[in-house]
């Protein structure tokens, strides 16, 4: 019978465990301790726990620490992991190094309900949600793990869909008993869900990216179909509620496809859409998926881009293009792996 992870579990939820278990009052702070801050492996590993109370632990739990399967690592040093998460489901992570900063892109769902047209992960389609566990042991599992100064919410899934896990990992990476770490270090990027929106926003402090990738609904909703259901137009609207000129961060993702966005009319519906934001544009090169038909625009013409929102006073950066010999946008490793279980 398979064990419960403790890796995932707040304070609240460990204090409860202990309670239940017989265990004095501190030892979810040590458990805590031992999970998050020494980041250990093993429940043998808590040695201010007594053995009998580790013992008791190890019944019915286990620390779910669980290393990458498998891994493609790029020239310009971005790796790419793969995790498996339950019975036969594989979820990736992507490590990208960048002089004194060290990202790590993390999944939250497998596969995605989103469906967008530029994303392999969409053409999975949804399979389920990661647990708090699953998403924390991208991190608590990494390599990398010691160099990291910074998480994304970018990979796999919908992080809006599964609010209630991400939540709890963030909660984890910022509380004073998890990772300690400044919610300024962490970005969450979604497509955009009405409640799920305004529940991240109100609950947490972390950076939000939006995907947008169009600024008129019509080509939106073709590219995106969560635009259906919460247009780009009451996004905005909503986002115009809450203060992001101070620490908060909010940004626009922008796929630059070539000779469907990327003339100056679309720059100038940008602005429009944008005005009265305190925000940022992140210009991005489009990778190449299979059975899609999109390219990539030029850096030309996304330099372009970039100077003409920036001297209309929107501050546009093109986000440097990592890992493409590995297809580091997420999915291709995941599918691959997925189908070649399938057919053993």
């Amino acid at each position: 019978m398979s064990k419960y992870p403790l890796l995932g579990m707040t304070l609240v939820e460990l204090q409860s465990l202990t309670k239940r278990l017989g265990m004095p009052g501190f030892a979810a702070k040590q458990i805590a301790s031992w999970l998050y801050e020494k980041k250990v492996t093993s429940i043998d590993d808590m040695t201010n726990l007594s053995l009998k109370h580790r013992e008791l632990l190890k019944q019915n739990y286990e620390v779910g620490a669980e290393a990458p399967v498998d891994e493609m690592r790029s020239v310009d040093g971005t790796v790419k992991y793969l995790y498996k998460v339950g019975e036969n489901h594989f979820v990736e992570s992507v490590y990208i190094p960048d002089d004194d900063r060290a990202t790590l892109c993390v999944s939250s769902q497998v596969g995605c309900k989103m469906n967008c047209k530029f994303c392999m992960t969409g053409k999975q389609g949804y399979t389920a949600n990661l647990t708090a566990s699953q998403i924390m042991n991208q991190i608590h599992s990494l390599p990398e793990r010691d160099k990291l100064t910074n998480v994304v919410m970018m990979g796999m899934g919908e992080p809006l869909d599964n609010l209630d896990e991400v939540l709890k990992a963030l909660e984890l990476l910022t509380a004073t008993y998890g990772y300690a770490w400044s919610p300024k270090r962490i970005t969450l990027s979604t497509v955009g869900l009405r409640k799920g929106l305004q529940r991240f926003i109100e609950e947490n402090d972390c950076h939000l990216a939006i995907s947008l990738h169009s600024p008129l609904t019509v080509q939106r909703a073709e590219l995106m179909p969560a635009e259906k259901a919460f247009s780009i137009t009451e996004m905005v609207e909503l986002l115009k509620n809450y203060d992001f000129s101070k620490q908060r961060r909010l940004s626009f993702e922008y796929i630059v496809f070539k000779g469907l966005n990327d003339s100056q009319v679309y720059a100038k519906e940008l602005l429009k859409l944008l005005r009265g934001l305190d925000c940022r544009v992140n210009l991005i090169r489009f990778h190449a998926i299979p059975g899609v038909d999109l390219e990539g625009a030029d850096m030309d013409t996304m330099t372009r881009f970039r100077d003409y929102l920036t001297s209309h006073g929107i501050f546009t950066t093109i986000r440097s293009s990592r890992g493409e010999d590995i297809f580091a946008a997420c999915g291709m490793l995941s599918t691959a792996k997925q189908e070649k279980n399938n057919e053993s």
